[in-house]
């Protein structure tokens, strides 16, 4: 046998256990698809538990989970983190009661693709990766916003996978052997933002093993739809600048000041927008085309403001440990 068919035969062979750790806080509208995402995997269902973990919900989710333990034809393990409100949190407590040999990260709101987590494991066939970062891709949208967003592919593992810093996948697609967990720690509770890239770095700068991209392991999420989301999403973006700054000396970004918006509106007003406008009675242009640029200096503003506004939360420095 070749080299490379041994490894085509590893690969096929390779099915570790697998725990898959999700958070849910007042998921219930999101539970019926996330179950059927989770039914249709293809990875063997014998060789995956899926923890799912309540954060302390005030709708009925607590509710469906028990109803998924005592119906689905997959393993469901219902569990609460009540103490803490963080997604990390609840995720530490998924990773503390996980019996796999490897972890895989997804959200409520996240729709994994059948193929997902059959590609996410398949580089772990390496005993020298430790971390596998899959790819996030837009869910179909109809608004301008949603159409901004995915033109951009905000979401997209490509742009925290080159962060100039250090590479580092976001947990909306993430898995990690539990070995790097022992050694670096679990996620930081009380972090409210950045806490992926935290953990990724923490792990990598140990030098524990590599990060992989899987990029065939696909998970939808739904891009924002109103100027409310989306001005609170890049804000979120600037806080989580400012915690990692704090924790890890990453460079800031620099300040984007009122006068700077203005001159780029007015620009954008007087120069691009007749162009574009001619563009599109040409049909050479969409109605996204014409309103890129404020939409561009709204999310930056928005990610600036809420780096200058935030202070890391006065516990957010505390690591866990299994």
């Amino acid at each position: 046998m070749n080299n490379e068919s041994f490894k085509t035969s590893s690969t096929n062979t390779f099915q570790p256990k697998v725990s898959v750790v999700l958070p849910i806080y007042n998921g219930a509208a999101d539970f019926p698809e996330l179950i059927n995402c989770l039914l249709a995997q293809t990875y063997p269902k014998e060789r995956v538990e899926y923890l799912l973990v309540d954060n302390n919900s005030s709708d009925s989710t607590s509710e469906l989970l028990k109803l998924a333990v005592l119906n689905s034809p997959i393993q469901i393990r219902a569990l609460s983190e009540n103490e803490i409100q963080s997604s990390y949190a609840a995720r530490n407590k998924g990773i503390r009661e996980a019996k796999g040999e490897i972890i895989a990260f997804t959200d409520a709101d996240c729709r994994p693709q059948p193929e997902w987590l059959k590609s996410l494991i398949q580089p772990f066939v390496n005993p020298n990766v430790v971390i596998v970062a899959g790819e996030i891709t837009a869910l179909p949208g109809n608004s301008l916003l949603e159409q901004y967003a995915d033109r951009q592919e905000t979401l997209s593992q490509k742009h925290t996978l080159a962060n100039k810093f250090c590479a580092y996948g976001q947990t909306a697609n993430l898995a990690i052997r539990p070995l790097a967990f022992e050694k670096a720690g679990l996620f930081r509770p009380y972090l409210t933002s950045g806490g992926d890239a935290d953990i990724c770095w923490r792990i990598l700068q140990l030098e524990i093993g590599s990060l992989e991209f899987a990029p065939q392991a696909i998970v939808q999420h739904r891009h924002r739809s109103t100027l409310k989301e989306l001005k609170s999403q890049w804000r979120r973006y600037g806080r989580s600048n400012r915690y990692l700054h704090q924790l890890h000396g990453v460079e800031l970004m620099r300040e984007i000041t009122l006068n700077e918006c203005y001159y780029g509106f007015f620009r954008w007003l007087l120069k691009e927008l007749p162009k574009t406008s001619i563009k599109a009675i040409l049909g050479k242009a969409s109605l996204l085309d014409l309103l890129n640029t404020p939409i561009g200096l709204l999310t930056a503003r928005a990610r600036y403001l809420g780096q200058k506004q935030a202070q890391l939360p006065s516990q957010a420095e505390k690591i866990e440990w299994l």
